[in-house]
């Protein structure tokens, strides 16, 4: 792996890392506030930073994680396997779309949601291929096979957990924050 190709794998690495812990972090933000006043307080700070912004994040981890694959396919020369394909069926409409709403303004969770819970389930099934070939269906072929693994970075990420933390990003900028807040009063 030349110097050129490990600095890309490990920048797209930290937006992963980025990912999970905006992901998880705004999950556990969101239980936390129902449990607990303080929490609460730390949530509605948080949330008047992130429900602003967050078709802009949805928008810009969809744009990440389309570029990321284009580079491991068409400039490192990853072959993509099957399942590979299908989350980038999941993923480059959502670029698209996510970025028709900012232009347009319209609330897109009910387009975009299922396109990235689809890839998130197809990532997580795909993790689970790499990790135990036996999974696999059938759906791989022997040139591309799925059980692959073209990157680790940090001893376990893989392109299917980068694919993953990216799907379950859009889904938290689109579900949790996206929205009204919630009425914690009761």
């Amino acid at each position: 792996m030349n110097a050129a190709h490990a600095a890309v794998v490990a920048f797209l690495g930290l937006l992963t890392w980025l990912a999970v812990l905006y992901a998880g972090g705004s999950l556990l933000s969101t239980a936390g506030a129902r449990v607990s006043a303080r929490l609460a307080a730390a949530h509605g700070w948080l949330a008047r930073g992130l429900r602003p912004n967050a078709l802009r994040l949805a928008w810009a981890v969809s744009v990440a994680a389309t570029a990321g694959s284009l580079y491991f396919s068409n400039a490192a020369g990853f072959t993509p396997c099957s399942l590979c394909w299908y989350q980038r069926i999941a993923m480059y409409p959502l670029t698209v779309v996510l970025g028709a709403a900012l232009l347009g303004g319209g609330r897109v969770r009910w387009y975009a949601g299922p396109l990235a819970a689809a890839g998130g389930l197809l990532s997580l099934y795909h993790l689970g291929v790499q990790r135990l070939p036996a999974l696999d269906a059938g759906t791989c072929a022997p040139e591309a096979p799925c059980t692959l693994v073209w990157v680790q970075e940090f001893g376990f990420m893989t392109i299917p957990f980068m694919a993953l933390a990216a799907f379950g990003a859009i889904l938290v900028s689109l579900f949790v924050w996206d929205r009204p807040a919630p009425d914690l009063s009761s």
